[in-house]
């Protein structure tokens, strides 16, 4: 194929990819009850989920600041468009994650053709792990980064002459913000994965500089979620245990090449 013939192709799984998220945006927009009150609005609420649970361990180990969002903040907007355009980013937003599966499986179904058997054969399940753990990263930032952010920020105080009422866009960026993050950053094992096929890093590169990863971690960690050490612990865990699992794959990954080399299969 020619260049100009690869562009048109990448056109149409552009424009399937497009049609993909505005469909299921258009239906966040109608189901727009659910999507706010029982979702968007849900984690500054003390009957959300986390919310609910920390304050139980709280009461539990007699430490009463994990009762987070005990005092729920309202929401303004001081726009008169604000809230309609807040109602189509949010519908853009929540369409995207949910069609990040079958977006992936069309970036995926271009990118395949140029790679030989033995790639394709290596490769395969990509799509159902990525999506996987893309999904898992936006469940723990709603779940856990989201309730922690809300409480701090919302609650935050430089005075008391100082009334807190923050808006609903500044409410909304910091939820969708911090939930997309976490999405992204759950792909490290398969940023090793393809890092370690194309030779760039090895396990032993990514032992030497365990520390440095960690040091990278905590600091992403104190950026995406309210600057205290309990939040922060919480978040930079489950990192820290992908970045070994990301060690994981690419120690198996080199024992494979390995192996094949020694069979004469490569």
């Amino acid at each position: 194929m020619s260049f100009l013939e690869h562009l048109e192709v990448l056109r149409w799984h552009l424009l399937r990819s497009f049609v993909a998220i505005l469909v299921l945006a258009i239906i966040a927009f109608i189901f727009k009850r659910i999507v706010f009150d029982v979702i968007i609005i849900a984690p500054k609420t003390p009957e959300f989920v986390t919310n609910r649970l920390l304050c139980m361990l709280g009461q539990e180990v007699n430490i009463q600041r994990l009762c987070i969002n005990a005092r729920p903040f309202g929401l303004q907007t001081v726009k008169m468009a604000e809230q309609f355009a807040m109602h189509i980013i949010v519908s853009l937003v929540g369409g995207f994650i949910i069609a990040f599966p079958y977006v992936f499986w069309e970036f995926w179904r271009f990118i395949k053709p140029a790679m030989y058997d033995k790639e394709k054969q290596t490769a395969s399940g990509a799509v159902f792990y990525t999506s996987l753990l893309f999904m898992m990263g936006v469940a723990f930032g709603y779940f856990l980064i989201a309730p922690l952010s809300v409480h701090f920020l919302g609650n935050y105080r430089v005075s008391e002459e100082v009334i807190s009422n923050p808006t609903l866009r500044s409410y909304v960026q910091t939820v969708s913000s911090v939930t997309l993050a976490s999405g992204i950053v759950f792909e490290l094992p398969i940023l090793a994965y393809f890092l370690t096929k194309i030779g760039l890093i090895t396990p032993e590169f990514m032992k030497k500089y365990r520390r440095h990863s960690i040091v990278v971690i905590l600091a992403l960690s104190a950026l995406i979620t309210p600057p205290d050490i309990f939040s922060q612990v919480m978040v930079s865990m489950p990192l820290i245990i992908l970045y070994e699992v990301g060690i994981g794959i690419s120690r198996r990954i080199i024992r494979e090449r390995a192996r094949k080399e020694a069979a004469g299969e490569v």
